[in-house]
């Protein structure tokens, strides 16, 4: 939002619809993520598709951020699918997976803008 703020755009945020919450299997929760980390990774490359064509260098150059960000996050979830299906329903190998994941740190991204 900062930056379509400080290119001179308005930003309106709207609703987002509730999303299912109960899978069959902890299997099936990482595949609807991978899922619908391919639905993101494809609206970005919409984006930058239409910077490039639209010679938008500064946002082309601002979204490679989300770009990359898409790469590690559909890995990450192919990872975990990958992973759960080795351990099946081990309960020990589930939770050890878990202690792991827990073990993991969240960096904010930079919301500064240099015009």
């Amino acid at each position: 939002m900062n930056y379509l703020i400080a290119k001179g755009n308005s930003v309106e945020l709207k609703p987002i619809d509730k999303v299912d919450t109960s899978w069959e299997s902890l299997l099936k929760a990482f595949e609807v993520t991978l899922e619908h980390e391919k639905i993101v990774t494809s609206l970005i490359n919409n984006l930058v598709s239409i910077a490039r064509r639209e010679n938008d260098y500064a946002s082309e150059n601002m979204l490679q951020w989300f770009v990359n960000e898409q790469v590690e996050e559909e890995e990450t979830a192919q990872a975990l699918i990958d992973s759960l299906k080795l351990i099946g329903s081990n309960g020990f190998g589930i939770y050890t997976m878990d202690k792991e994941l827990a073990q993991r740190s969240y960096t904010p991204i930079d919301t500064s803008v240099n015009p």
